[in-house]
């Protein structure tokens, strides 16, 4: 080389150098290494960690040995303002020549031969910029996978561990025990140890599978909402347990109404027999008596779900006691119906002209006397008061013929 070619070639070098250093050490400062380094980990995320140590440290060396070299061409250009032959042969050898000696260990087994042993690699600045290149981008794409992954995940577990400490507060506010808490709690511990020791293991297609999380997080959500619920319960408790009393008075009136009015249907009607009227009220009205407040060794959480059960009971009893005495209250009304019908027939058959018809008569009384003699077969009266609609409807088409 010139002087000129020397002295382009050492601007050129020291501004590849002063690149490369801040890319390193911007490498360095990520977010994703930082995690490397800081943490203690195992599995496929230990391999990698090891890999990128390996690979930094290769970079480090092999940057170090570079500077090196570089340096040394600019302490003999610095001592030679004028340098003669020999001094731009010693510094085309620096600058442009396999320059750079690897010690051997440093050399890949694959890249080592029989006697390679006792020195080591030369390279030329230019071939270690290469290397370094290469060793630069599989350190940064495992750095940028692994940050990627990890960020993730340590994201979604961090909403995770902040929906549970909700839940734990909730819990500890109420007093008592959450069974499905106690289970959450043990599955995110073993997941969170998973994420911070070998998040990739949770990874699928090199992005984070956050299913697990997921899936505790929903649960824990659940876990809250329930004990938000016994949270709103501790300041309503009086005011709850005063409605399902009300309730309790509805449903005590409407089975007494319901066993009233059987006792009357038993009188009037024979068939079918009217069903047995509820008899839910002292049962409910004893689990209402135990609903003092938190039983011995229990939260709210628990009393809870014991009033919610008992709400929903006492609703269902009196929907069904109204059922029950609609039924019972049906079969009277049924027998009424069925008399208001028989008087229409009638005065169809009057007014057919078929008043004196001995038959219809006969049928009329028929059906007469089963509906106005207690106990009332409905059964049999329906049967007849068909019969005599038939009879008409009959007669009333031939007489149209």
């Amino acid at each position: 080389m010139s002087r000129d070619e020397v002295d382009r070639t050492l601007a050129r070098l020291r501004d590849e150098r002063d690149r490369i250093s801040t890319t390193l050490l911007e490498l360095e400062a990520h977010h994703g290494y930082q995690l490397l380094e800081g943490a203690t980990l195992e599995g496929e995320t230990g391999r990698v960690q090891s890999e990128v140590r390996q690979g930094m440290s290769s970079l480090w060396n092999l940057f170090d040995l570079y500077g090196r070299t570089l340096r040394a061409a600019e302490d003999l250009r610095a001592r030679h303002p004028r340098p003669g032959q020999a001094q731009l042969a010693e510094l085309t050898r620096l600058l442009a020549g396999p320059s750079i000696e690897l010690p051997p260990a440093t050399i890949p087994l694959e890249r080592r031969t029989l006697l390679s042993g006792s020195s080591g690699e030369k390279l030329t600045l230019r071939a270690a910029v290469e290397r370094m290149t290469v060793l630069y981008e599989e350190v940064a794409q495992a750095v940028g996978e692994l940050d990627g992954v990890w960020s993730a995940l340590l994201s979604r577990l961090a909403e995770v561990e902040a929906e549970r400490r909700s839940a734990d507060e909730l819990l500890d506010s109420l007093g008592g025990t959450e069974p499905e808490l106690d289970r959450l709690r043990a599955e995110l511990d073993a997941v969170a140890a998973v994420v911070r020791g070998d998040p990739l293991s949770l990874a699928s297609g090199g992005r984070a599978d956050t299913g697990r999380l997921d899936a505790i997080h929903a649960g824990l959500a659940e876990v809250r909402r329930g004990l938000e619920r016994a949270e709103r319960l501790r300041g309503e408790f009086a005011g709850r347990v005063d409605a399902i009393a009300a309730v309790l008075d509805r449903l005590r009136e409407v089975e007494a109404e319901a066993r009233r009015v059987r006792e009357e249907v038993l009188v009037k009607i024979a068939s079918p027999a009217p069903p047995e009227p509820p008899r839910a009220s002292a049962a409910l009205a004893d689990r209402l008596a135990s609903l003092s407040g938190p039983p011995p060794g229990l939260g709210w959480n628990d009393l809870a779900e014991r009033v919610a059960d008992l709400e929903r009971a006492s609703d269902a009893a009196l929907e069904r006691a109204r059922e029950t005495a609609g039924v019972i209250r049906g079969l009277l009304d049924r027998r009424e119906e069925l008399r208001g019908r028989l008087d229409a027939y009638r005065v169809k058959a009057a007014r057919l002209g078929h008043a004196e018809d001995a038959e219809l008569a006969r049928m009329y009384e028929r059906a007469r006397e089963l509906l106005w003699t207690s106990p009332c077969d409905l059964r049999a009266a329906t049967v007849a008061l068909s019969g005599y609609q038939q009879a008409i409807n009959a007669r009333a088409k031939g007489t149209k013929r």
